[in-house]
């Protein structure tokens, strides 16, 4: 196949796409527009929490925030679950910032 096809290719994948997500939602009782579909899911964020341990390490918190019920008849329509991802638990070990010579001085002999 020639390669200048594709694009014109993947222009009509897209939206025979669009067209049927459009119609799952038609067909569930959503009638909103793109720009609408696409706003409120982008309102449902992720959050980091950091915590510092007593040694000095850093415990960091990924996490969804709790989805509104608006965001869960978005992603109830196509069947995404509500909790798009599970937390994530990061240890940051602290870094040794002491320095006991120095480097400007060369020395003596």
């Amino acid at each position: 196949m020639d390669t200048r096809w594709a694009p014109v290719l993947l222009g009509v994948l897209a939206y025979h796409l669009l067209v049927a997500i459009g119609k799952l939602f038609l067909d569930a009782g959503i009638h909103t527009s793109w720009a609408t579909l696409r706003a409120k899911p982008a309102m449902h964020q992720v959050v980091t929490v950091v915590l510092p341990a007593s040694n000095s390490d850093v415990l960091k918190i990924r996490r969804a925030s709790t989805p509104e019920p608006r965001h869960k008849a978005i992603y109830a329509t196509p069947d995404i679950p509500a909790e798009v991802m599970k937390p994530v638990k990061t240890w940051v070990r602290a870094i040794v910032t002491e320095w006991q010579g120095n480097l400007t001085k060369s020395p003596d002999p």
